[in-house]
């Protein structure tokens, strides 16, 4: 069944005889329409928004100018965050935001491995040690039933070879949602939310989650993974959120 609304789907038959059959078909996410073995059908796929033109390497804002010898954004000068890179692979816009709302609250798990290889398509990994998915919450974690940046996070440790390791930094803190906060609200909001269990010293660290938008909970995160030894957080997000001056 389609995520968005549609006119026409599969008649009742047509399904039917499509099991009968034996083939190895599904409706795509997006519009309905039978996919063969994709998630979203060759159609909706270039619909995706990614993220191409040229952005900050620290927070993957896009840059005012294109020119090459432009690499981090003002803001990210102005104040460095703790992470060292960002990667994203779309822009948080329709029809994206839709799908990882799916994922998230719609509990399509089947969604993971299809945007988790959109992370591993951002090419060439970065060195890392360990793969640390974006905790969450112990209440949230019952309440959702799974850790969407785990999900996430599987196919690029798979892709990369690369172990994950969701253990050993958590959430300990359920702090109110972040939407909505002006940026130094949320700081304030998210600060002491984490707690690492483990001596990272030395490591180099992939921190991976879904969205990023004012990037305020993966600083804090970052930060707290450092001040227990990492010497580098790079950040891969799904999407990229941006505000209108953006």
């Amino acid at each position: 069944m389609a995520i968005l609304p549609q006119s026409l789907s599969d008649g009742t038959l047509a399904m039917r005889w499509r099991r009968i059959a034996g083939r190895m078909t599904q409706d795509c996410l997006l519009c309905g329409s039978t996919s063969s073995a994709a998630i979203i059908c060759a159609a909706c796929a270039p619909d995706l928004p990614r993220l191409l033109q040229p952005g900050c390497r620290r927070c993957a804002r896009p840059l005012v100018s294109a020119a090459t010898d432009q690499q981090t954004c003002g803001r990210c000068l102005a104040e460095p965050p703790h992470y060292d890179a960002t990667r994203a692979a779309f822009l948080y816009e329709f029809p994206i935001d839709k799908l990882i709302q799916s994922f998230k609250y719609g509990h399509r798990l089947a969604l993971g491995p299809y945007l988790g290889a959109a992370l591993v398509a951002l090419g060439e990994r970065p060195a890392a040690d360990l793969i640390v998915p974006m905790p969450l919450h112990a209440a949230r974690l019952r309440q959702r039933g799974f850790n969407q940046a785990l999900e996430l996070a599987r196919p690029l440790a798979h892709a990369w070879q690369v172990p994950i390791d969701a253990g050993s930094c958590q959430r300990t803190r359920d702090t109110a949602a972040q939407a909505g906060l002006p940026l130094r609200e949320r700081v304030k909001n998210i600060r002491g939310a984490f707690h690492c269990s483990t001596d990272f010293t030395g490591r180099r660290i992939v921190l991976v989650d879904d969205v990023m938008t004012s990037g305020a909970s993966l600083d804090e995160c970052a930060r707290t993974l450092k001040l227990h030894g990492a010497v580098q957080v790079t950040v891969f997000v799904l999407a990229r959120a941006l505000a209108k001056s953006d």
